[in-house]
């Protein structure tokens, strides 16, 4: 089983609809790990490891998953391994 760890930024209506709270669900219910966060430029930041198939299900769902959120545009990158005990939501940061 292969494992990665993915840096992600999501643009639309990401705040305020209760993304991060839907995500960290979909993430622990996936049995991912790493947090999210919303930035001050109106995106949501994401990093998120677990087995390779489960980590795409989720950036499959983000588009879809949240009800009242509307992503235009999802940006990933596959990035160095990084461990993280279970999935958080973090304070907001930059951006």
């Amino acid at each position: 089983m292969s494992e990665k760890t993915v840096h992600c930024f999501v643009r639309g209506r990401v705040q305020g609809v209760s993304f991060r709270v839907h995500t960290l669900k979909a993430a622990q219910q996936l049995g991912l790990t790493g947090w999210v966060r919303n930035l001050s430029d109106g995106r949501v930041e994401m990093k998120v490891r677990g087995d390779d198939e489960r980590v795409d299900r989720l950036l499959d769902w983000l588009p879809k998953g949240v009800p009242s959120g509307l992503v235009d545009s999802l940006e990933t990158d596959t990035i160095a391994s990084e461990a993280f005990e279970g999935f958080a939501i973090l304070p907001d940061g930059g951006g």
